[in-house]
């Protein structure tokens, strides 16, 4: 994916404040959060739940991995399977997976290393294996475009009820939820357009097990919106990890949890409350009393709220100075 410059810089800054992940441990339900421990996993780009096989995660690399797709068994971060897709073209820019009914898994090479120019992109269909090993599985290939012209986009929603598939495009100023045919063909363009707006810089997107809530992520921050009948109505603030390249997010299979991946080797994967859960709608990371966020490190220790103030001030000086070059 192409890194911006605002987001080069900061991932430096936010490297040194990151938080460690909840280590896999026994006994962990991987509702807690885990390490991916895959080696040849250094570009996690897209993370969905599996609902056949309980605590197992789908991932995905984002670019010049081929086309694999990888069960992290959340209870070790370790691998139980690797599949191989055939019946499709090479993958370009895989940015997001998602499951829809009947346990299929969605695919979406819907990122634009060009910066929004390819006059289509793809989306892979194939079903959830019953047995968790390495196999060569055949998928089914759509062609996606936009009825407003090419775009970049690492967000795909698939709904758990209808099958109907989503993706919000990609822009700093906020983009869109596109909406998908009711039914993808694989015999002709499957033209997405624009029916909501959505207030972030997304770069993954994730639906309740119920299809009542929407959570939208970015690098450094969330929204939580109410489906409402696929006009998305916003609800609030997400509760986001700090992390050092934030890609991807998706509840967890019972719906309690929303789980936030990261890029790089040994990945965490982190754990927050669903809003209004048990956890009071911010789960871990939520300001608490004394200005401190109450996100924990693995010594019991917190992270300033004030250092996170810095953060953003300082991205937010990047982004401005890359907008005075654009004006000369």
């Amino acid at each position: 994916m192409r890194r911006p410059f605002a987001l080069i810089a900061a991932t430096l800054l936010v490297g040194a404040l990151a938080l460690p992940a909840a280590s896999a441990s026994d006994g962990n339900d991987g509702n807690d959060g885990f390490t991916i421990e895959d080696a040849r996993i250094t570009e996690s780009s897209g993370l969905a739940a599996s609902r056949l096989h309980p605590g197992v995660y789908w991932t995905h690399n984002d670019s010049d991995d081929g086309p694999y797709l990888y069960a992290v068994d959340s209870a070790t971060g370790e691998t139980v399977a690797r599949l191989t897709l055939t019946g499709i073209g090479t993958p370009r820019d895989v940015e997001a997976i998602s499951i829809g009914p009947g346990n299929k898994i969605f695919v979406g090479d819907i990122g634009d290393n060009l910066g929004g120019t390819w006059p289509y992109v793809w989306i892979y269909e194939l079903p959830e294996p019953k047995e968790l090993e390495d196999a060569t599985v055949r998928a089914t290939q759509y062609v996606v475009k936009y009825s407003d012209g090419p775009r970049d986009a690492e967000s795909m929603i698939v709904h758990p009820k209808t099958g109907r598939v989503y993706i919000i495009d990609k822009k700093e100023d906020g983009g869109h939820l596109y909406e998908g045919p009711a039914e993808l063909s694989a015999s002709g363009d499957n033209m997405f357009r624009p029916v909501a707006p959505i207030d972030l810089w997304a770069t993954d997107a994730a639906l309740s097990p119920d299809g009542r809530q929407l959570a939208v992520r970015g690098y450094f921050g969330g929204i939580h919106y109410s489906w409402n009948g696929g006009e998305p109505k916003r609800e609030g603030r997400l509760s986001v990890p700090l992390q050092g390249q934030g890609e991807s997010v998706t509840y967890s299979a019972d719906g309690s949890r929303l789980m936030y991946g990261s890029e790089g080797t040994e990945s965490p994967v982190e754990a927050r409350d669903v809003p209004g859960g048990d956890g009071g709608g911010g789960g871990e990371g939520t300001r608490a009393d004394d200005g401190k966020s109450t996100a924990a490190d693995g010594e019991g220790g917190t992270v300033e709220v004030g250092a996170l103030v810095a953060a953003g001030a300082f991205v937010a000086l990047l982004f401005g100075l890359r907008r005075l070059r654009r004006r000369r």
